[in-house]
């Protein structure tokens, strides 16, 4: 690979994250409703959903991303590797051999990625096997998570596990759309972009089938959480993380939601923990999945992310540095439509942070399972001051590369957790006072005075009833 001396900056004409439709509730769901917070068991016998070939015939609607006109140099690191401390975190793990999955918009293939891509599957056009990206989105994600600027450039920017191997599978396209059959005879069948919950579920199958130990979804849905009853959708996804999670051992990454994207409310998702007004999928399978918050550079949460209970941990997701899609360089903006210039941000880019980390933690401790790995992030991460070290909008809190990688778990050790217990104050009995040394020392004390006063009327009488001795005076001669 060369060093990469000018960068163009990135342009995307299209929504970055997937949109997708509602669908309809199974009738055979219990009717039986839970708190938003939790999802319905899932059923036995469900089905673990199969399939690799897009579920409708798409065709390329909105020409794929190009690289803005006017180049940009981007030497400087983002603030999110500096905060990280990737400079250290590197002398212990670089994620090294670990096969993470990008189910996303695809990723096109890149320098800093080299033989490191490998195209696993496309719910879009299948013929390029998720090595295209017409939205920017995907191959921003494995930027963070892979990618590996060459030896001795000068270039700020890399991914968080450099080592790492991508698996891209293409999900999801807000450019490419299709046409659902019509519901009535002789209508015309409805538009839609490419990527739903079905084909996600799918997705997270083929990627836990194709050897992935980490996975990570950029993609959301978000819908009014007025009925908890689940949909055909949601539950094929429950089925496919389930399935990944227990049998295929694999680490599930998701980003928790942007106000105002995907259905996503523009509020902040309501203040009752059990409550939510909307539900955000993946998150929702909290379980099975570890859902990332985006911070800001102040370490605040970032103003766009959705919160809720599901909400595992935080990343940076503002003032995004990564690969550009369209070409071999760097982006660090998107150009909109109107030809008005906006920063790379969303939690869609907090979560690759996470997935790399989970992928350094499986270089480094490669007999810990996914539920222990994702244990292990949350545990080390910087907690905010709320009950249990959780809150819904930034979850356990910002993570914490460096800890996660050298802190000591006792779980892993076999030791087990402390409990808390409710213990009841009790005062000890009331202890009865001695009396006997006080009534000793008055009555000596009152004696002592009884025989001084009689002794001062002994003498005083005595000395009243002793005659007196006059002195005559003596005459004179």
């Amino acid at each position: 690979m060369r060093a990469v001396r000018r960068v163009p900056a990135l342009l995307l004409a299209a929504a970055l994250a997937m949109a997708v439709p509602a669908q309809p509730a199974l009738a055979q769901q219990p009717e039986t409703k839970t708190a938003g917070a939790q999802p319905p068991a899932l059923p036995p016998g469900t089905p673990v959903p199969s399939g690799a070939d897009p579920d409708l015939a798409y065709a390329l609607k909105t020409a794929c991303i190009r690289g803005h006109k006017d180049n940009i140099d981007i030497k400087n690191r983002p603030w999110g590797q500096i905060r990280l401390q990737f400079d250290e975190l590197h002398k212990f793990a670089t994620g090294k051999g670990v096969p993470v999955a990008v189910i996303d918009t695809g990723v096109s293939r890149h320098p800093f990625l080299g033989d490191r891509l490998r195209g696993v599957g496309d719910y879009v056009k299948k013929e390029h096997n998720g090595l295209e990206d017409c939205d920017g989105h995907g191959t921003q994600v494995a930027g963070i998570i892979a990618a590996a600027p060459p030896a001795g450039s000068d270039i700020g920017f890399t991914g968080i596990a450099p080592g790492a191997q991508i698996l891209s599978i293409r999900q999801s396209s807000a450019n490419y759309t299709g046409e659902r059959p019509p519901t009535t005879e002789g209508g015309r069948g409805e538009e839609v972009a490419a990527g739903n919950l079905t084909t996600l579920a799918q997705a997270v199958v083929l990627a836990a089938n194709s050897g992935a130990k980490v996975v990570n979804m950029s993609v959301n849905r978000c819908r009014p959480a007025s009925n908890y009853e689940i949909d055909s959708g949601e539950l094929a996804l429950q089925a496919a993380v389930k399935y990944a999670a227990e049998q295929k051992d694999v680490v599930l990454i998701t980003s928790a939601g942007n106000t105002g994207e995907n259905n996503c409310p523009d509020s902040k998702n309501g203040f009752d923990p059990n409550n939510p007004t909307h539900i955000v999928t993946p998150p929702w399978f909290a379980g099975h999945v570890l859902s990332v918050a985006a911070m800001d550079r102040n370490g605040d949460p970032a103003p766009f992310t959705v919160q809720g209970p599901w909400v595992g941990v935080s990343a940076p997701g503002t003032d995004i540095i990564s690969l550009d899609p369209s070409g071999d360089g760097l982006a660090n903006l998107h150009i909109k439509s109107d030809g008005s210039k906006d920063t790379i941000k969303g939690t869609s880019f907090a979560a690759p942070y996470v997935a790399g980390l989970a992928a350094l933690i499986r270089e480094r401790f490669p007999n810990l399972n996914a539920r222990q790995v994702i244990d292990r992030i949350k545990l080390t991460a910087a907690h905010p001051a709320a009950p249990g070290g959780h809150d819904n909008l930034v979850g356990f809190g910002m993570i914490n590369p460096i800890g996660a990688l050298t802190a000591m778990i006792p779980a892993e050790q076999g030791v087990e957790p402390e409990e808390s217990r409710s213990v009841r104050m009790t005062m000890p009995p009331a202890v009865p006072k001695d009396l006997t040394p006080m009534t000793v020392a008055l009555i000596g004390a009152g004696g002592g005075v009884l025989l001084l006063l009689i002794t001062l009327f002994v003498v005083h009488t005595i000395r009243r009833n002793r005659p007196e001795t006059r002195t005559e005076p003596r005459g004179q001669a």
